[in-house]
């Protein structure tokens, strides 16, 4: 029970760092970027903040994968006999790997971005007018995944609290009656 108690901290502490982290950036890095007078700058300084997140942000997705394998290893009888914790550990898990590739894809199209730094913008997710086409598109690609990302982490969250509401001894008795 304990190492249960140390794994679902773990995984809904990371998960709050999933989301918190790409909100943030989102809103105040790459808000707070745009207003730099250089517009070389805005998206230089936009990749370096998330350059220095990215670490941290690969860690806690780490360990929120782990945590979930060993959250998923204890609960397995649950899994197998509680009628639904098995269809929402899947639906989570396919939410979370989804999430996971949107993050991966934001983070090679913000290295796009950054290689092309010198070439101006607007803000982060803004290109400036006579951008070329790759900065453009990786722009246009960025400002929809700063969004879509903490949408996905978000969802975590709630189907994680969702586990939690089946793991009352009320809907545990309910599901395995089913």
């Amino acid at each position: 029970m304990a190492g249960n108690l140390v794994a679902r901290s773990i995984h809904d502490l990371t998960a709050g760092a999933w989301f918190g982290g790409s909100l943030m950036g989102a809103i105040g890095l790459n808000g707070a970027t745009a207003e730099a007078k250089d517009p070389a700058e805005r998206t230089r300084l936009s990749s370096l903040g998330w350059k220095r997140w990215a670490p941290y942000q690969t860690a806690a997705f780490g360990a929120h994968l782990l945590s979930g394998l060993a959250i998923i290893w204890e609960n397995k009888g649950r899994m197998a006999k509680q009628d639904g914790v098995a269809r929402l550990s899947i639906y989570k898990s396919v939410v979370t790997l989804a999430g996971a590739a949107a993050t991966l894809y934001a983070g090679l199209q913000g290295a796009k971005v950054d290689k092309l730094a010198g070439e101006g913008a607007e803000g982060a997710t803004e290109p400036r007018h006579g951008a070329s086409q790759e900065l453009r598109s990786a722009q246009q690609q960025l400002k929809i995944l700063q969004w879509a990302i903490p949408v996905f982490a978000g969802w975590v969250i709630v189907l994680g609290a969702k586990h939690g509401e089946m793991q009352r001894p009320t809907n545990v008795f309910k599901g395995l009656a089913r």
